[in-house]
């Protein structure tokens, strides 16, 4: 396989910057052999700011000898502007989606910075922090009360990813999730952890190839038993069998993103 190419990419945006990575990111996934050096540049909101910025892309352009990718969200028309005379491809989220759509409506948009963020999402902003509190709070086992509020309960054996995937489910969508390990006590008394039985249907498992989990045990505690391969093979043969005989869907987060897991977590479920 040749070397991978390098490029730097930024995300710029008015805003936090998140619409701009995220969309970036759907993209940039294409490109297997590219590694990209990525750089958000949020709350740009002045033309000093957007000179400053025009500054830093062509520094770093000229430090990389090409010139580096950026991706804007910008709504003021003079600061997008600017920050389009940089030496550097631009792609706009708004130019190119927005007009378009003002184009097939037949009317303007209101061009108005943070409009997605106004007074009509305070209830849904309220119940995402609810959300994420409820989430913490229910992280990796830390209690069984308050499980029937839970939306989805994910169970898997350790470092499978189930605290990122809970957050991202409690930030993105709103959801109360809660998560349980499964350690070898569970697995020799042929039991489920705490009082899940009574919460089967919120119950969704995650599992991972041994050899991956091995890597990433090392990471946290080489040379342990914990993160030696065979305990690791032990640990997710015995999950798989105990989620196969309790009859909770699951899925190998190996090869999966988190946005790739809860969109599964989300379909499987039936939540919304």
């Amino acid at each position: 396989m040749a070397n991978p190419i390098k490029r730097t990419v930024f995300f710029i945006s008015d805003g936090t910057g998140l619409t701009a990575e995220a969309l970036g990111h759907s993209l940039l996934t294409q490109f297997e052999n590219v590694v990209f050096s990525q750089i958000r540049i949020p709350f740009l909101d002045s033309i000093e700011k957007a000179q400053e910025a025009v500054h830093r892309i062509n520094a770093q352009g000229e430090s990389d000898g090409m010139r580096p990718i950026v991706f804007t969200t910008l709504i003021d028309t003079e600061i997008s502007g600017i920050v389009h005379q940089a030496d550097a491809f631009c792609m706009s989220y708004f130019e190119t989606f927005l007009a378009p759509l003002e184009i097939e409506l037949g009317l303007k948009s209101s061009h108005t910075v943070g409009r997605s963020h106004g007074t009509a999402d305070s209830s849904d902003y309220k119940k995402r922090i609810e959300s994420i509190n409820y989430t913490l709070a229910h992280d990796d086992g830390i209690t069984d009360r308050g499980l029937e509020e839970a939306d989805v309960i994910l169970v898997a054996v350790s470092r499978c990813g189930k605290t990122p995937t809970s957050l991202y489910l409690a930030m993105q969508f709103g959801l109360k999730a809660a998560n349980f390990p499964l350690i070898p006590e569970d697995f020799d008394r042929g039991r489920l952890p705490g009082t899940l039985e009574k919460h089967r249907a919120k119950l969704f498992g995650l599992t991972i190839q041994p050899e991956r989990l091995h890597q990433i045990r090392e990471e946290r505690r080489a040379d342990s038993k914990y993160a030696s391969l065979a305990n690791c093979r032990y640990e997710i043969a015995e999950a798989e069998k105990m989620m196969r005989r309790e009859g909770i869907r699951w899925l190998d987060s190996s090869t999966k993103s988190i946005e790739e897991i809860s969109t599964t977590i989300l379909q499987e479920l039936n939540l919304r």
